[in-house]
C-alpha cells in the first residue's frame, strides 16, 4: 500500500502515471515496474482497488510495459533497489520504502516557495494584525471536536502557524484519500512571503501537532459598537462589555472651565449605572456625579487591550490632576482626557473598521493623525 502511494503521488504531481524508458527518472522507472508488478497479482489489485482513484490498474492511464514482464526474480528486485538475500531472509519487511509516518510528516512539512504575488495578500495580513490589535478579530486553539466546524478549513480564512499568519488563499477540487476521507490541494500563503500547495488534512494535522497553532476569528458579523441611544437589535454574538463616555458635574474650577472637554472614558464588564453608583465618593471619578454621554456594546472583543488601544491613542491629552481622596491622600486619576466628544466618536469608527493602530491624537491640529506624523 505504502509503495503504490508513491505511485498515486506520482500521478498527481506529473498528470499521467509512470513509464518505463533509459533516461528516465530512476524513481520513475521503479514506480513503472511495481505499477507492472502489482496490476499482474489479483490479490493486490483486490486490495488496493479503493486507492485506485486514476485507474492505475487497470492499465487506463498508461501502456503497459512488456519489459518488466521479462525480468527475473533477481532482477526485478534489483530494479526496485532491494537486496535478494535480505529479501529471502524476511520476504515480509519492505526496504527502501518510506514508512507511512515519514510521508505524512514531509507531505505536513511541505515545501514553500516565495510567493510572487505577495504584494496582492501584504494588505490582508496588515488589516487582520490591525484588527487583533484591536480586538475585532481573536485566536482560538485549533482542537479536534468530533468533526464539528471547529476543524474545518475554509477558503479566506487565517490561522497562526510555526509562528506565522498563514491564509487559505484557494482550495482545490475535493480529491478521495487513501484513508477514504475527502481531501483537497491548497494554497495558502505566509505572513513572510511564502506560499507552500500542502493538502488540507497536513494543514490540519500540523495545526494539531503545533502548541501554537490557532485559528484566527472572522470579525463579528453584527456591529461591534451599538449606540444605546439607537434601537439597535441585539445581535447573536456574545456580549463582553460596554465602552462609556462620562462628563463629571464637579464644581472644581479648573473642570468646570473645560467640562465639555473633559471626558472619562472607560470599558465594564457590567452595567454602566452599577460602574458609577458611587461617582460622588469616588475619586476616580472626581468625587463627583457624572454624566454618561455615551454608551457603546462590545461584542468578541478583548476589553483590556481595547481600553489599552484608546488610552494609548489619547495619551497627549490625558487630564493631569490630582485631588485628595475621603481619606486625604492624593490620587491621579487616568482614564480623564481633555478630548472633544467628536474624537470620541471617530475613534469608535476607527475600531470598527481595524484603522485606529498607529493612530494618536494631536492636540495642535485637534485631529486624530499617524503616530510620527503632524
Amino acid at each position: 500500500m505504502a509503495g503504490f502511494e508513491d505511485i498515486v503521488k506520482f500521478r498527481e504531481e506529473h498528470g499521467r502515471a509512470p513509464q518505463p524508458g533509459d533516461g528516465l527518472d530512476i524513481f520513475e522507472r521503479i514506480y513503472a515496474v511495481r505499477l507492472d508488478r502489482l496490476r499482474a497479482l489479483p490479490e493486490c489489485r483486490d486490495l488496493l482497488a479503493e486507492m485506485d482513484t486514476h485507474g492505475l490498474l487497470e492499465g487506463a492511464d498508461v501502456a503497459s510495459t512488456p519489459a518488466a514482464d521479462e525480468l527475473d526474480d533477481s532482477a526485478l528486485l534489483a530494479e526496485l533497489g532491494i537486496d535478494a538475500a535480505s529479501a529471502a531472509a524476511d520476504i515480509t519487511q519492505l526496504r527502501h520504502v518510506r514508512s507511512y509516518e515519514e510521508k505524512q510528516a514531509a507531505e505536513d512539512v511541505a515545501s514553500r516557495s516565495r510567493c510572487e504575488d505577495f504584494p496582492k495578500f501584504k494588505p490582508l495580513f496588515d488589516q487582520v494584525q490591525a484588527e487583533l490589535e484591536t480586538g475585532i478579530r481573536t485566536t482560538r486553539a485549533f482542537v479536534k471536536d468530533a468533526g464539528l466546524s471547529k476543524a474545518a478549513i475554509l477558503p479566506g480564512e487565517f490561522f497562526i502557524l510555526g509562528g506565522q499568519v498563514a491564509y487559505v488563499a484557494e482550495v482545490g477540487e475535493p480529491i478521495k484519500a487513501p484513508n477514504g476521507e475527502t481531501d483537497a490541494r491548497l494554497r495558502v500563503i505566509y505572513s513572510n512571503g511564502t506560499e507552500s500547495d500542502l493538502l488540507l488534512r497536513s494543514l490540519q494535522r500540523a495545526l494539531y501537532k503545533d502548541d501554537g497553532g490557532r485559528r484566527i476569528t472572522e470579525p463579528s458579523a453584527g456591529p461591534l459598537f451599538v449606540n444605546t441611544v439607537e434601537a439597535a437589535a441585539e445581535p447573536d454574538y456574545l456580549p463582553t462589555g460596554t465602552l462609556y463616555v462620562l462628563r463629571s458635574r464637579s464644581s472644581h474650577p479648573a473642570i468646570a472651565a473645560h467640562r465639555d472637554l473633559i471626558h472619562k472614558i472607560g470599558i465594564t464588564g457590567g452595567p454602566v449605572e452599577s460602574r458609577i453608583a458611587g461617582a460622588a465618593d469616588d475619586a476616580t471619578y472626581l468625587l463627583a456625579d457624572v454624566d454618561v454621554v455615551a454608551t457603546y456594546k462590545l461584542y468578541d472583543i478583548n476589553r483590556p487591550r481595547l481600553e489599552a488601544l484608546i488610552h494609548r491613542a489619547l495619551d497627549s491629552v490625558r487630564y493631569d490632576i490630582e485631588i485628595p481622596d475621603r481619606f486625604g491622600k492624593l490620587v491621579r486619576p487616568r482614564e480623564w482626557f481633555l478630548v472633544p466628544l467628536p474624537i470620541v466618536d471617530e475613534i469608535v469608527c476607527r475600531i470598527g473598521d481595524g484603522s485606529l493602530v498607529g493612530m494618536v491624537y494631536n492636540r495642535e491640529a485637534a485631529a486624530l493623525v499617524l503616530e510620527g506624523g503632524s
